[in-house]
């Protein structure tokens, strides 16, 4: 992976968490059978990693030759 590469998913991931902890804030599970949305910890994992993924499918692939 290049840098460009790193950064772009970086970025994912981190705009991923903040998502994934304003989910939880905001909408959230009051009766903590949702196991997703019920921690903030596995709240903010998983945005993370859906973001990280989301942003990376914008990075181009090197061509071969």
């Amino acid at each position: 992976m290049t840098k460009k590469a790193i950064l772009i998913t970086g970025i994912g991931i981190v705009v991923g968490a903040i998502s994934g902890y304003l989910y939880y804030f905001y909408v959230g599970c009051a009766s903590g059978t949702c196991a997703i949305k019920s921690k903030l910890l596995n709240s903010t994992l998983y945005g993370a990693l859906m973001g990280g993924l989301v942003f990376n499918m914008f990075v181009k692939s090197p061509k071969e030759s």
